[in-house]
């Protein structure tokens, strides 16, 4: 054990816990709503972070590995089934052959905008209960 967890008070990891416990009940409501939705959580996640990457309308497969915090392995299959249920599809740059970009399609893009307005349905009812701990950790 580190000498700083005996800088932490009770209420520091009361606020730590706290927000844990929300962070976790939210990632449970994602996870049954994207189910009840017909697609897996991962691929809630893959089309979210294609819609949500910003600048432009798609992401490269090294970008939503990132964000999904993968392997770019991982997120290539992820894709492919994402492709075989008609969410996405990906296509070759025109700026750079190399590069493949994943655009969401039209059943996909549907999907995700009602998925979306559950979570932020979801994330109003919790105003005030998911709120980022202050802890100050460098405190002697």
């Amino acid at each position: 054990m580190s000498p700083r967890s005996h800088e932490l008070s009770k209420s520091d990891f009361e606020t730590l816990s706290n927000f844990r416990y929300q962070m976790r009940r939210f990632e449970h409501f994602s996870e049954s709503a994207a189910r009840a939705a017909g697609i897996t959580p991962l691929q809630y996640l893959l089309m979210l972070h294609v819609k949500g990457f910003p600048g432009r309308e798609w992401a490269s497969i090294g970008e939503l590995a990132e964000r999904l915090q993968s392997q770019q392995h991982g997120v290539v299959a992820l894709v492919s089934r994402c492709e075989a249920a008609g969410l996405v599809e990906r296509r070759v740059s025109t700026a750079d052959k190399r590069q493949v970009e994943v655009h969401l399609l039209p059943h996909g893009e549907a999907l995700l905008v009602q998925l979306a307005d559950l979570h932020r349905a979801e994330l109003q009812s919790m105003e005030g209960k998911f709120m980022v701990p202050v802890v100050d950790w460098d405190t002697p």
